[in-house]
């Protein structure tokens, strides 16, 4: 595995994950880490948020696991201050927590909604606005994970629908916003993702995969992998020319070729 990160292109930056405990964030922290960042991850309960870091620092990578709630501010900016006196200023945050489940509009209580809208819409806007004077700028990455339901309405997905759409505008207007001091804000749309806990209570039977990868121009689900490259791109460099953008990961699974097998004679 070490050969794959001989060219550490994170060497000397320090990244912030939030949502981290498991799943596509902790994928991320994890590439991050092989790749030379020194890593922090926050989320809601100590100890699997614990463990994840252990993840990291068993490789013998630089770690720390902080316990943080992403629907309070002050617990998201006292992560931040604790990681900027361990590390140093910030270079690339992922704000990646998110909530759901599925019901519909007249089945979902205020409540239930809410807690959606607080975990994915305005966690996100308290882990990237205290990110911002811990950050080093200019030069600064920071990375929303939205969804597709951002622009696809979705049956029994009205709280997901809306916090993910406010998520995609929110990326736009900080990367206006901050574009002038140099701070890059993108997001990652990623679509079926293997081995992640969506897609196991989405597709628990074969027959329910088939369907599901039927609709998936590249006929495939994508893998952590792949969104955490994608992550790593936005990171460095190379694209230093890019912000405002939602990146769709997903195997053209939007695009709607249903068709596409009779068309091509399959």
């Amino acid at each position: 595995m070490q050969d794959a990160f001989k060219e550490k292109v994170l060497a000397g930056k320090v990244a912030f994950i939030a949502g981290a405990s498991s799943g596509i964030n902790l994928g991320i922290a994890q590439h991050f880490a092989r790749h030379g960042a020194k890593v922090a991850i926050i989320s809601r309960s100590a100890e699997k948020i614990a463990a994840a870091a252990k993840t990291m620092t068993d490789e013998g990578h630089e770690a720390l696991g902080i316990a943080a709630d992403v629907r309070n501010f002050d617990s998201v900016d006292a992560a931040f201050k604790a990681v900027h006196d361990k590390f140093g200023k910030i270079d690339v945050v992922v704000s990646g927590a998110a909530g759901n489940f599925v019901a519909p509009a007249l089945g979902m209580s205020s409540n239930g909604f809410k807690t959606v809208v607080d975990i994915d819409l305005v966690g996100t806007f308290h882990v990237l606005r205290a990110s911002f004077q811990y950050l080093n700028r200019p030069g600064a990455s920071l990375i929303s994970i939205t969804a597709p339901q951002a622009v696809n309405p979705s049956l029994f997905q009205a709280h997901v629908c809306a916090a993910k759409a406010g998520i995609n505008m929110l990326t736009k207007c900080l990367a206006m916003e901050w574009g002038p001091a140099g701070v890059r804000v993108n997001a990652i749309s990623p679509g079926p993702i293997a081995e992640t806990e969506g897609m196991l209570r989405l597709a628990g039977s074969p027959e329910a995969e088939k369907a599901i990868k039927a609709r998936i121009a590249l006929r495939d689900y994508g893998t952590k992998t792949d969104i955490a490259d994608t992550a790593l791109f936005l990171s460095t460099h190379n694209a230093k020319y890019i912000t405002g953008s939602i990146i769709d990961c997903d195997g053209g699974s939007k695009l709607g070729d249903a068709g596409a097998d009779a068309l091509a004679g399959n």
